[in-house]
């Protein structure tokens, strides 16, 4: 018997260090040629790291959350024959062999029973990972969930400890949603495999204890607590938040539109074509507004190396657009948004989102943004404060669309108005230019037919 040490592998573009942020075997396990023993992260992209040779799990090198240099070891093996042992391994393998992919997105976060989380090295071989603490923590904690996990605590698991629950995507989304810990529901599927009856079986069996639990603890205190670690995707977008607000000298500008004739013309364009055309939202037309503005102010439309002093300014228009995914923000970018129309810039913009959210947007989808589009949506408040992305100099920010009543030629008449909250770095842009640039967007928003002519 020999020993096989595989080491961090070099992934490329100068990167010295990444973090691990998942593993999919833990010591004692036998692993096969090319089945994935981890995954590592490196700016909001993450490799998977296969084995190259048969052998058997002798020792990890690090832990999730671990931020471990190129080369440094990353897991031992125990191999028949002479082995490789203080050899690099399956460095070159890994970086050629996996092609790097966008963070992913487990398709439910599952919560860990509440007497003793899941950890890493508990789960057996082979068996796909849970979340990684980062990505279950961070979702948001429903009040059914919250109702549920006392009643979760208070059964012994139906399955023997560190063994994942057999579930379709569908039942572990409802379960989720109904705050309910798979853990403990015994399956009466194939395999044990968990179906819905057995959630309304479980759901039923309870009830009337639910409900009294929640009655009485309506005003009960509440000493728990619950240390998260930010690892992961969690833990790269803190880093660049951090080092935005760090180098950047923010000033917000926020601009009143009026998009009552925007608004008028998108539903009269969805209503005659969003059947083979595809549905329109406001983001198309912002971003028309936003590149043909940009013509008349390419500094805004720039990216400033400050430890370089040089700002690159470009005629083609790289427009992120901020998406929020279970995993935590994204910006995947739509690449020369110039050359788009309004249906391929929402096609495009639906899709690179949808990848975002699955986890499988690709490298290049995102990064090389020159300016920054984000939208919150209905959720979108009055005003905020955007953060730019670094090193961009600029990000344009959308509120929600209200109806209020305005004075117009001596009249009171109800208008859709909608403020455009936007971010400049204020080393590179001047506040007249930023105003000015507000207000050239704001032109072609109130009188949408000025998007059509060149």
């Amino acid at each position: 018997m020999g020993i096989h040490i595989i080491k961090m592998p070099d992934i490329g573009e100068g990167i010295a260090e990444v973090e691990l942020v998942e593993w999919h075997v833990q010591a004692g396990d036998a692993v096969v040629e090319d089945q994935i023993l981890a995954d590592v992260m490196t700016d909001k992209a993450t490799v998977q790291v296969p084995s190259p040779v048969h052998g058997r799990v002798m020792s990890l090198g690090g832990k999730v959350g671990d931020v471990m240099a190129v080369g440094s070891e990353l897991i031992r093996l125990e191999v028949e024959g002479e082995g490789n042992e203080g050899t690099v391994g399956a460095t070159s393998r890994a970086a050629s062999v996996t092609e790097p992919v966008a963070v992913s997105a487990p398709d439910v976060p599952e919560p860990a029973p509440a007497s003793r989380p899941e950890s890493a090295e508990s789960r057996p071989a082979g068996r796909a990972a849970v979340p990684a603490a980062s990505e279950r923590e961070s979702a948001p904690v429903s009040a059914a969930r919250g109702a549920m996990a006392p009643h979760a605590a208070s059964h012994a698991p139906s399955r023997p400890e560190g063994q994942r629950p057999l579930a379709s995507p569908a039942v572990r989304r409802r379960a989720w949603d109904l705050g309910i810990t798979l853990q403990y529901v015994p399956g009466t599927g194939p395999a044990g495999r968990i179906t819905h009856g057995d959630l309304d079986a479980w759901l039923a069996r309870d009830r009337n204890a639910t409900s009294n639990r929640t009655t009485g603890a309506l005003y009960a205190a509440q000493d728990q607590e619950t240390q998260i670690p930010v690892i992961g995707l969690r833990r790269k977008i803190a880093q660049k938040m951090q080092e935005a607000k760090r180098r950047i000298p923010h000033f917000t500008y926020v601009e009143e539109i009026d998009v009552t004739e925007l608004e008028s013309l998108r539903a009269r364009l969805n209503a005659l074509h969003s059947a083979e055309r595809g549905k329109l939202t406001l983001l198309p037309f912002l971003a028309r507004a936003m590149v043909l503005s940009l013509r008349e102010f390419p500094q805004i439309n720039a990216r400033y190396d400050d430890d370089a002093g040089v700002v690159t300014q470009y005629g083609a228009v790289h427009l992120g657009v901020a998406a929020q995914t279970p995993s935590g923000l994204m910006v995947p970018v739509l690449h020369h948004a110039e050359t788009l129309d309004l249906w391929s810039c929402a096609a495009e913009v639906a899709r690179l989102a949808e990848a975002a959210r699955q986890g499988k947007a690709a490298r290049d989808e995102l990064s090389g943004s020159t300016i920054t589009l984000t939208s919150l949506g209905a959720l979108g408040g009055i005003v905020s404060t955007p953060v730019i992305n670094h090193p961009e100099v600029a990000i344009v920010g959308v509120n929600r669309v209200v109806e209020r009543p305005v004075f117009q030629e001596g009249r009171v008449v109800a208008r859709k108005l909608m403020n455009l909250s936007s971010s400049f770095d204020h080393r590179v842009v001047d506040g007249m230019h930023a105003a000015e640039f507000i207000q050239c967007i704001r032109r072609y928003l109130e009188c949408p037919a000025l998007l059509f002519v060149e």
